[in-house]
């Protein structure tokens, strides 16, 4: 007897959240497809996924969880300038600050036994759910970083590293950032599907986010990419299948072609209103004193603005600069859902082909040696130069070796390995798609039971899985046009 048929119960859901996914990557990916086909031989069914503004992860999910809005969630983007504490924090990871009540919330009050198991998706810590799998590493008393995972219960930590060893945290993001991260995670959900049967599992499987950044959507290597998670992906799917689990599978952006970096803050400082104070030599960002900055974030800028009187002038300045395609003031921002307090005073999208760096130095020299770092912490916007080793330094790779010989010998090292310009990042997101099929997508295995509609907002995507899952429909339906541009 399959978990789907346990009488009166809900019916068990594989949530897959495939970053970067598009119908262009699709189909290079026969096992994936396979799970929206209805019969032999018939074509997929697949659903337009309409994306919020920004087209982010941690927006992204925030809205597919809970079924709300941005000005309703508070995830304005993978992180913002926190007001109350004066810092700019990027990739937060506690729950709470998303505001909402979240799909097993919901589900909870139907069947009050459901079980769910979250490995990777976001805003993982300090969930309501019964088992968790985040990355969390070790940041010793003498500064080292080492790789490692959170987990809820805390016994699950041991299940799965004697299962798949310790967590390929330098393979989950950096220039080493590759298939082995997404084979653990999948490992992962595999086992737990299995051992712990949980009624809802959501899985983040990030592998296509790393060479579509690098070498462009279009690249064979992103095609490589998409074929060889494919492969990965299939014993999931099968586990899934043999445990009559409906699969869903699910994107929160798609990767376009880019080709020029546009620096935001280098060009609010020429203008005076961008400050930094030094320490050692370097420059750091002081958000407390200076009239405006911007918080970065893929194609989205958030720019704050301290004294309102400045607004026209930082609008101006915005509007004039290459590669910025508009400014969103209070209005904009409220036809956009992005009028919540977290948000920047101006919100800055880039043109198609354009995306937002975060440097603000205009001599490298005085870049603080974190740049040169996968520091996404300190870091006070995001940086997809962290995915490249420095082509210009021959002796790179050398210093990698001296750095990790550094570290087994229990001494304190940097990896100053990143380059400090953007110009290899050939793909960004962030902007609403123009052409859905460098969009994001939904499909899943149950179109018998529940049709797949032809389009769904992010926001539609909490009540599917209700549906999906069993659960009275308890959210009204926001249409696809509501959220596009």
């Amino acid at each position: 007897m399959t978990e789907a048929a346990f009488p009166g119960g809900p019916a068990p859901l594989l949530v897959l959240n495939i970053a970067a996914l598009t119908p262009r990557l699709l189909s290079h990916m026969p096992a994936l497809r396979s799970v929206a086909q209805p019969g032999p031989g018939t074509a997929p069914r697949v659903a337009e996924l309409v994306p919020v503004l920004p087209a982010v992860t941690c927006t992204m999910q925030a809205s597919m969880l809970t079924g709300l809005l941005p000005r309703d969630h508070g995830i304005v983007g993978n992180g913002w300038y926190f007001r109350g504490l004066g810092e700019i924090l990027l990739w937060r990871q506690h729950n709470r600050l998303v505001r909402g009540e979240k799909v097993w919330d919901t589900a909870r009050r139907h069947f009050p036994r459901y079980r769910v198991a979250n490995i990777c998706w976001w805003y993982a810590m300090g969930a309501d759910t019964d088992l968790t799998v985040t990355p969390r590493p070790v940041y010793h008393a003498d500064g080292r970083k080492t790789p490692d995972c959170y987990t809820t219960p805390p016994e699950l930590h041991g299940e799965l590293t004697s299962r798949f060893g310790r967590f390929p945290l330098f393979d989950y993001w950096g220039p080493r950032a590759g298939m082995a991260s997404s084979r653990w995670i999948i490992g992962a959900a595999g086992h737990i599907l299995h051992t712990h049967r949980p009624h809802l599992t959501l899985v983040y499987v990030p592998h296509l986010d790393y060479d579509l950044q690098r070498f462009g959507p279009h690249a064979p290597q992103s095609v490589r990419a998409a074929r060889e998670l494919d492969r990965a992906l299939s014993p999931l799917l099968d586990t899934a299948r043999a445990r009559g689990v409906t699969i869903v599978a699910l994107s929160e952006y798609g990767i376009t072609p880019v080709n020029r970096p546009v620096h935001l803050n280098r060009l609010l400082r020429r203008t005076g209103l961008l400050r930094v104070y030094t320490q050692s030599g370097m420059e750091y960002l002081d958000p407390w004193t200076s009239p405006a900055f911007a918080v970065v974030d893929h194609q989205i800028a958030h720019v704050y603005v301290r004294d309102p009187r400045d607004l026209p002038r930082v609008r101006a300045v915005l509007e004039a600069a290459p590669g910025v395609a508009e400014v969103l003031d209070r209005e904009g921002k409220t036809a956009q859902s992005l009028d919540h307090d977290r948000a920047g005073d101006l919100v800055a999208v880039a043109e198609p082909d354009a995306w937002f760096s975060y440097y603000y130095w205009h001599d490298d020299r005085r870049a603080p040696d974190f740049a040169r770092c996968v520091d996404i912490h300190r870091k006070p916007g995001y940086d997809p130069a962290e995915l490249f080793l420095d082509p210009d330094d021959r002796w790179v790779r050398l210093r990698i070796a001296v750095a990790l010989l550094r570290s087994r010998l229990g001494l304190r090292t940097t990896l100053p390995v990143v380059p400090l310009d953007g110009r290899h990042v050939r793909g960004s997101h962030g902007r609403l798609p123009q052409d859905p099929a460098d969009g994001p997508i939904l499909l899943h295995s149950a179109t018998d039971r529940v049709p797949l509609s032809t389009r769904y907002s992010a926001t539609d995507v909490a009540g599917l899985l209700l549906e999906l899952a069993g659960v009275p429909a308890r959210l009204p339906s926001r249409t696809a046009d509501r959220v596009r541009r």
